[in-house]
């Protein structure tokens, strides 16, 4: 799970937000799909890969996010 934030702020704080917000929707997974935790990897992107304009509130509100990225062993 990537975890992603818009471009407001330092970069080491949305790096440590963006982890925070992956840890978060994985633990949920983990608890309500019944998916041991051990199987979810998580990490904070931060800034870099935005999906949106930074310029507009709505492309902001895009940047926040979790995105499942689903791989084999």
């Amino acid at each position: 799970m990537d975890g992603h934030t818009d471009n407001y702020g330092e970069d080491s704080y949305n790096e440590a937000l963006s982890l925070k917000r992956a840890n978060v929707v994985a633990d949920a997974w983990a608890i309500g799909g019944q998916i041991p935790r051990s199987n979810l990897t998580t990490q904070g992107l931060g800034k870099k890969y935005p999906i949106a304009s930074n310029k507009t509130a709505q492309g902001r509100a895009e940047n926040r996010r979790v995105a499942v990225v689903i791989t084999t062993p």
